[in-house]
């Protein structure tokens, strides 16, 4: 449970990447972070002992398909939903994750009966309404560029997450012999190894502003340092925390606590633009909270029942 609300953690960094990364491009500090992450991904297969018999073709492809769907393609989608639509109506959609992914989840495994899960579900909905209660008024329009363009994308960020969390617990699922480390440290390769190969066409395309800026110390010092940072925390801490949870956690539950990302990411938000939050937001965020712990008091209060059954049986 720490896990998932540690990933949550990380993931809601991602926020923040636009306003620390001065004149360079979100693909420079994209490049950045997942060749770092390789790296460590690297550094992690070659100190792990047994690990040639982890690295099979099929477990790298797949861990190089799970790195596209939840790292380069979710990227890409998430940068054009920004471009397009704002950087207010992108995130505003990216709340429906934690939405579709309970549905889904506990559609598939069946962890919980549906009545139980209606008012968590409906103080998280309320929750994201709240926070992102600013996203379609005038102002927060002000900024979009095309609806029609940038809708679709945040659609395809949604489902491309919703897809690399219910395939990559799956993929768990199928390798229970497979420490989470060395999986975490094959999909982190796949990222950068993404990355790698995505530059000569993003740069083809002027997508990067390292050729130009410059990739010396002087010039990209910060890029270097912000994106070897988030590296190790976000990328890094994230994809290990959430494996961790997707193996031991219900869809479900992880759903409800990957929402506070939401949360943590509003916090980020404030503190990078040195502001108080509307009483809106903090309604939002107030009950997205409780939406959470009370996802977590009845999962915990089911399981707890279930084991004292499983004991009077016995």
């Amino acid at each position: 449970m720490s896990a998932a609300l540690f990933a949550a953690f990380a993931f809601s960094l991602n926020f923040v990447v636009p306003f620390i990364i001065g004149d360079y491009s979100t693909f420079d500090f994209a490049l950045v972070r997942h060749v770092v992450s390789s790296l460590v991904g690297l550094y992690i297969l070659a100190s792990e002992k047994g690990v040639m018999r982890h690295l099979t073709l099929g477990n790298c492809l797949q861990a190089v398909w799970l790195a596209f769907v939840g790292y380069v393609g979710y990227f890409l989608t998430v940068t054009g939903a920004a471009i397009f639509a704002g950087p207010v109506i992108a995130p505003a959609f990216l709340g429906l994750v934690p939405i579709v992914l309970m549905v889904i989840g506990n559609q598939r495994q069946g962890s919980m009966p549906w009545r139980f899960l209606m008012m968590p579900l409906a103080l998280v909905l309320v929750g994201l309404v709240l926070v992102n209660g600013t996203a379609f008024t005038a102002e927060g329009l002000n900024s979009v560029q095309s609806v029609w363009i940038g809708v679709p994308l945040s659609l395809a960020a949604v489902g491309l997450w919703v897809c690399f969390a219910l395939i990559n617990q799956a993929a768990l699922a199928a390798r229970p012999e497979m420490p989470s480390g060395v999986w975490s440290a094959l999909i982190l390769v796949g990222g950068g190894v993404l990355m790698l190969a995505f530059y000569p066409v993003g740069a083809a395309m002027d997508l990067f502003r390292l050729p130009t800026l410059g990739f010396g110390w002087s010039a990209a010092g910060s890029l270097y340092a912000w994106g070897v940072s988030l590296a190790l925390l976000a990328t890094v801490g994230g994809v290990w925390a959430w494996n961790i949870a997707a193996r031991s956690l219900p869809v479900a539950l992880a759903a409800q606590l990957i929402v506070s990302e939401t949360a943590f990411g509003v916090i980020g938000g404030l503190v990078v633009h040195a502001r108080w939050p509307t009483p809106i937001e903090v309604a939002g965020v107030v009950v997205l909270i409780a939406g959470v712990v009370l996802s977590v008091r009845i999962f915990h209060d089911r399981q707890f029942a279930s084991g004292k059954i499983s004991l009077a049986h016995e």
